[in-house]
C-alpha cells in the first residue's frame, strides 16, 4: 500500500485525487492533507480518510478546525504560512501530491523531493519559479518527479519507452482557447482583453 500526502486537498486537482483514494482503499493510505483556508471541505475530508497530519495556511480557519475536531483522535496539525512545506518534510509517506495554487507550491515541491519522497506534481509554478532547483534534486532519478498536470502528464506519456535523442521538439498547442480559428492578421491585432475571454477558464490578468 502506498502513502500519500496531498497538499490543496480541497482544490480540484486534491479532490480528484481523493477519488482516486476512494475507490482504491486497498492500495493507498492518505497520511496527510494540507488545505489553505477551505476548513469546511477538509474538515469532511479529515472524518472521511483520517489522515495522521494535517498542514492548513490560515490560523483563524485553523482555531475553529481544532474545535470541530474535537471528536477525532490522533491527527496533529500545522499551521501558517509554513505548514504545507512541513507536512512534506516532516511526515513520513511514499508520495507527496502537490496540488496547491502559486509559487507557494515551490517550498513544498522542494522539501518533498529533499526529503527522499516521490513527488506527483501538480503546482505548474515550481518549475516556473525553481524549474533549476528542483531538476537538480531529481538528476539520476528522474523518476522520482511525475506530471500530474494536463500538458506535462499528457507529455510524459508520448515519450513513455521512447529515446530522447529521438526527438527534436515537442510543440504544445491551445486547441480551445480564446484564439481558436483565428488567422495569423488577427492574432497580431489581438488584445489583452481578448486573450483574457477564455471560452473556459475565468481568467485574470496576473496570466
Amino acid at each position: 500500500m502506498r502513502t500519500l500526502i496531498i497538499l490543496g486537498s480541497t482544490g480540484s486537482v486534491g479532490t480528484q485525487a481523493l477519488d482516486v483514494v476512494r475507490r482504491n482503499p486497498d492500495r493507498f493510505k492518505v497520511v496527510g492533507l494540507s488545505a489553505g483556508s477551505n476548513h469546511e471541505l477538509l474538515i469532511g475530508q479529515i472524518r472521511e480518510f483520517l489522515p495522521p497530519y494535517v498542514a492548513i495556511a490560515d490560523e483563524e480557519a485553523a482555531r475553529d478546525l481544532k474545535e470541530r475536531l474535537t471528536g477525532v483522535r490522533g491527527v496533529e496539525m500545522f499551521v501558517g504560512p509554513e505548514a504545507a512545506e512541513r507536512l512534506a518534510r516532516e511526515v513520513e509517506a511514499d508520495m507527496v501530491l502537490n496540488a496547491l495554487v502559486g509559487s507557494a507550491g515551490l517550498a513544498p515541491t522542494l522539501a518533498a523531493l529533499q526529503s527522499g519522497k516521490l513527488l506527483a506534481l501538480a503546482n505548474k509554478e515550481s518549475l516556473v519559479v525553481g524549474g533549476e532547483l528542483v531538476m537538480d534534486l531529481v538528476k539520476g532519478e528522474p523518476e522520482r518527479l511525475i506530471p500530474v498536470d494536463s500538458e506535462h502528464a499528457a507529455l510524459a506519456q508520448c515519450l513513455r519507452g521512447e529515446r530522447r535523442e529521438d526527438v527534436k521538439r515537442v510543440i504544445l498547442t491551445g486547441s480551445g482557447g480564446p484564439f481558436r480559428g483565428w488567422t495569423h492578421a488577427e492574432l497580431a491585432k489581438a488584445s489583452v482583453k481578448e486573450a483574457l475571454a477564455h471560452p473556459i477558464w475565468q481568467m485574470g490578468p496576473k496570466i
